[in-house]
């Protein structure tokens, strides 16, 4: 008897055809990339934004704090702190060029080449702080005349300056330490030194600035005081912790005999990174500069905007500063396409981070308007200012990971200064100028348009990074 054909019977609904089998391994190794890739940068960059948060809240204490006192003294101590962030910006310049060096050189292996790299910006810190110490010391009036023509502002000022001038020998060095730590893989440390130096700072603005705790009621002179002590232990501590176990030493020999090829390297790579900050740092300035011949509720209210895009871009800034430290340790390796995936993952990961810190600065706009208790202009002032801090934010997340970040690892530092002096010399502080004191605009048209530059600079940005000229070793092999 024949066989029977057999009938067909259709697969489980449930069992998936060979191409959905592909499609979904192909998601599962992704994600599990991505995993992998999340928690190596964000063992990085927490630690950093972390860090950033502290200074943040350690360079903002005052002004805070000095906001119970009056406006005038909130203003006048914002403006003040101008200088210390043009200080430190030049400081950025070495702690970037540094990091460029010790970045790869670490990835490398070479501890000795670190140690070199170490000890001769030492000297190039301590000799920054001095400049600053002397200048913020000795004509703190004529430093503050620039920044504002109201003689009030001028006068608390520069009592300030002239107090917390002691702070700028500290911070220097310290700062050097800090950098040294997160580029060999002691971020977590260098937190935790911030962190402590924050809660010292706040703790004695608190007894200092109200006269808590029995001790004089000192106002703008306690915040000055509480600053430099706090910067002191900063330093103290963050030298003690630098040198443990097996990470580089500062060498007295090494900064009496500085590796002269060493040197040449770090101002190849860094000459542009400082033009860099220093074009974008007095450009900033000179926002600031234009706010402050608004008057004083134009002052206040940009104040504590800024303290608000601060104190939440730090994230942001975590990125860029990992971005940087991870693309140069995979450059330093030679492992060129490594170091391409990396740059590309991270640029998704920013402008999703960009779209938040932007939606976060909205979400708190009610809390800060309520908080900062200015005059009912300057509320006004305050309440559309950050909403144009958002989209600033948003914008400046992925300029950041570029432009101070991506492209000085690889030695690319160059792009990132012409970016920032055609935007914002030729364009937006032109702009700034015709628009408060020629044409006299509004203070919040003049705001918004101040507020540009992230933005323009955010498409040259992208479209450099994807030449890819970034990908280059730097170290000497």
């Amino acid at each position: 008897m024949a066989d029977l054909p057999r009938p067909h019977v259709p697969a489980p609904f449930f069992v998936p055809a060979a191409p959905t089998f592909r499609l979904m391994e192909a998601i599962l190794r992704a994600v599990a990339t991505w995993h992998d890739f999340l928690r190596q940068t964000m063992t990085l960059a927490l630690p950093i934004a972390f860090q950033q948060l502290m200074l943040a809240l350690s360079s903002c204490a005052d002004t805070l704090m000095l906001a119970g006192v009056g406006q005038d003294e909130l203003s006048a101590v914002s403006l003040a702190t101008q200088f210390q962030f043009i200080f430190s910006l030049c400081l950025a310049a070495l702690t970037l060029g540094m990091s460029i060096l010790v970045a790869q050189y670490w990835g490398a292996g070479n501890k000795e080449a670190v140690e070199k790299v170490l000890a001769f910006i030492m000297l190039y810190a301590g000799g920054l702080s001095l400049l600053f110490f002397a200048a913020t010391l000795l004509l703190p009036d004529s430093l503050m005349s620039i920044m504002t023509n109201d003689a009030t502002l001028v006068a608390l000022g520069a009592q300030y300056l002239r107090i917390s001038s002691v702070s700028y020998l500290f911070i220097g060095l310290s700062q050097i330490y800090l950098c040294l730590m997160k580029n060999v893989g002691a971020a977590t440390i260098g937190m935790t030194v911030s962190t402590v130096g924050v809660i010292v700072h706040v703790a004695l603005n608190a007894m200092l600035i109200y006269g808590w705790l029995g001790l004089p009621e000192l106002g703008i002179f306690g915040a000055a005081i509480s600053t430099v002590i706090s910067r002191a232990i900063e330093l103290i501590w963050s030298a003690a912790v630098a040198s443990r176990n097996d990470r580089p030493r500062l060498r007295l020999r090494m900064m009496l005999h500085p590796d002269v090829m060493l040197q040449r390297d770090f101002w190849h790579y860094s000459l542009p990174v400082l033009g860099n900050e220093l074009v974008w740092g007095c450009g900033f300035t000179m926002y600031t500069v234009i706010m402050g011949h608004l008057g004083a509720d134009a002052v206040a209210a940009n104040s504590i905007a800024n303290i608000v895009k601060d104190l939440l871009v730090c994230l942001s800034l975590g990125l860029g500063n990992a971005g940087g430290i991870l693309v140069g340790n995979l450059l330093g390796r030679n492992a060129f396409e490594e170091a391409r995936i990396m740059g590309d993952r991270l640029c998704r990961l920013v402008a999703l981070v960009g779209v938040g810190t932007g939606l976060l600065i909205v979400a708190v706009r009610p809390l800060a308007l309520r908080w900062a208790g200015l005059t009912p202009q300057a509320t006004h002032y305050l309440s559309v200012m950050l909403l144009i801090c958002a989209y600033y934010a948003a914008c400046g997340c992925l300029t950041n990971l570029t432009i101070a970040g991506i492209f000085p690892a690889g030695g690319d530092a160059k792009f990132g200064l012409v970016c920032d002096a055609i935007v914002m010399w030729a364009i937006v502080v032109p702009i700034g100028l015709l628009s408060a004191f020629v044409i006299k605009l509004p203070v919040l048209a003049v705001y918004a348009l101040l507020n540009t530059d992230e933005c323009i600079k955010m498409i040259p940005a992208l479209i450099h990074y994807r030449k890819y000229r970034w990908i280059n070793n730097v170290t000497r092999q």
